[in-house]
C-alpha cells in the first residue's frame, strides 16, 4: 500500500472534536473548556478522554498517516500555524506553544495504537 504524504488538513480534521463548529456536545464542550490546555497531565487527561475513542475507529493505514503527519511537521520545524489559524477551539486559553501540544498528541497517539495492537 502507498504511503500517503504528510497532511495537516487531516491533522486539523482529527482535532475537529475541539472545534467550535463540531456543536452538538454540550458536556464535551465544557469538559474542553475546563481543561488547561497547556498543562501536559490536563491535555494527555483531554486525549485520552476525547481522541483515543475517535482515533482507535480509524484503520491503521489511517492511524500511520496521523502518526507520519505529526512527525514530519514536528522534523521539518513547522509551527502548526496551518493547523490552529483555521480552527476555533473551545479550549478556555490559548496554545502557548503548539509544537509542544503536537508532541503530546503525537505521544498519546503512539501510545494509543501500542494499546491496540497489543489487545
Amino acid at each position: 500500500m502507498k504511503t500517503k504524504a504528510p497532511s495537516m488538513s487531516i491533522i486539523r480534521g482529527l482535532l475537529f472534536t475541539y472545534d467550535i463548529e463540531n456543536t452538538d456536545d454540550s458536556e464535551r464542550e465544557a469538559r474542553i473548556a475546563s481543561a488547561d490546555v497547556n498543562n501536559e497531565k490536563e491535555l494527555t487527561e483531554l486525549f485520552d478522554d476525547l481522541t483515543k475513542p475517535e482515533f482507535l475507529i480509524y484503520t491503521k493505514s489511517e492511524q500511520d498517516w496521523f502518526i507520519g503527519s505529526i512527525e514530519h511537521f514536528l522534523a521539518t520545524s513547522n509551527s502548526f500555524d496551518d493547523v490552529f489559524k483555521k480552527m476555533t477551539t473551545y479550549f478556555s486559553s490559548e496554545i502557548a506553544d503548539q509544537r509542544k501540544f503536537m508532541r503530546v498528541l503525537l505521544r498519546c497517539l503512539q501510545h494509543y495504537k501500542l494499546e491496540a495492537n497489543a489487545s
